[in-house]
């Protein structure tokens, strides 16, 4: 079934449909295939999965938006205003042919198809349309990077409901208990603290804490260990919160751990400090990794600064050496270095911000500093 994502902002959706529209012409395609996914939802307000019966909104070129869905999914739109948007809604049964229907409903034959679109749907679009494919991604996320006044409200929201749970955490993380034990509590803190639902936990003690995406495990947490902390999740407006905070079992076991801290701590902030219009995700990339490489650390940071983040918890634009993307106001992503020191501990600091027009936003505002528990 379709997932809506709290109040539905016509003339909002109305604008993106249109954008949509002006930006696939601009890109040489005739339509855009969108399926059920965070490109649909950014369109009409309501998400959902693919399955093996098709739903697809058409979006032609100089054309009317249709949604293609089959009849026993059309109650999971019912509340997409449809009629104001000036989407049609074709609806098809089992035994009927979803693919010929969304080819009626276009102009031309070279389409681009949503990135996570089932190569099922892809595949059998491609037959019945003919013509050329390409992806949809380049386009959408386009309009998707620059985010407008109410996405920034809905990200300002998901980062204090994150802050609150990182608040608690003396509550959960106690010596004795399992990386699981820890996990769930959080989780269900989340959703307590105004999340829909908690979309990861990730608790990594002592050597867990050197692997970047570790979750969880039935390792129990000892005294004097770091332990990693990143959470996060979407609110009702489906936007998400994604934060980590470095937290120690009292007096650290390893004598390295603060000043160490200290270099990761000082990196995370002159990332942050270089976020403004006109610069480069690349160089907030290096504003960080500078500082870590030359503490003798650079070896030990061994992912990207930062990824963007709305309706998806990584989407563009990606904070990483080798982009040359400028920042432009709207633009809303992670600033999260890490220094991981293989068998013995990690440390992450993570901040949702977004540039604005004269600098840069924090949607996290806890402390960054090591936290004793």
């Amino acid at each position: 079934m379709a997932t809506i994502t709290g109040p539905i902002d016509v003339s909002a959706l109305r604008a993106r449909l249109d954008r949509a529209s002006a930006a696939a012409e601009q890109a040489g395609v005739d339509a855009l295939l969108i399926s059920p996914g965070s490109d649909l939802r950014y369109l009409i307000g309501a998400g959902g999965d693919s399955f093996e019966r098709l739903t697809c909104l058409a979006l032609p070129v100089g054309g009317t938006p249709t949604l293609v869905v089959p009849k026993l999914e059309q109650p999971g739109y019912a509340a997409i205003p449809t009629d104001e948007l000036g989407v049609e809604v074709v609806t098809w049964v089992d035994g009927e042919d979803p693919y010929a229907l969304v080819k009626a409903a276009l102009k031309g034959s070279r389409t681009a198809v949503a990135d996570m679109m089932p190569a099922l749907h892809t595949i059998k679009l491609g037959q019945a349309i003919g013509g050329t494919q390409s992806l949809a991604g380049p386009i959408i996320r386009e309009l998707r990077m620059r985010k407008d006044a109410a996405e920034i409200d809905a990200l300002r929201k998901a980062g204090a409901a994150i802050d609150r749970v990182h608040a608690r955490m003396g509550e959960f993380l106690r010596v004795g208990r399992t990386e699981r034990e820890v996990a769930h509590d959080i989780a269900l803190a989340i959703v307590e603290e105004g999340h829909t639902v908690a979309e990861f936990v990730i608790v990594g003690s002592g050597p867990n804490g050197a692997s970047p995406h570790h979750r969880d495990s039935d390792r129990v947490v000892q005294a004097g260990e770091v332990v990693v902390i990143d959470i996060g999740g979407p609110v009702a407006e489906g936007y998400n919160s994604d934060s980590t905070r470095t937290y120690v079992m009292g007096e650290p076991t390893y004598d390295d751990v603060r000043d160490t801290y200290a270099v990761l701590q000082a990196a995370q902030q002159a990332a942050v400090d270089a976020v403004k219009p006109g610069v480069t995700c690349e160089e907030v990339d290096a504003a960080a990794r500078t500082v870590i490489a030359d503490a003798g650390f650079g070896e030990f940071f061994v992912h990207r600064t930062g990824h963007g983040i709305g309706l998806d918890v990584h989407e563009e634009p990606y904070i990483v050496s080798g982009n040359s993307l400028p920042l432009e106001a709207g633009m809303a992503f992670s600033v999260e270095p890490g220094i991981y020191l293989p068998g013995r501990w990690g440390a992450r600091i993570e901040d949702i911000v977004v540039a604005t027009p004269d600098g840069v936003e924090s949607f996290n505002n806890r402390p960054h500093d090591l936290v004793v528990l």
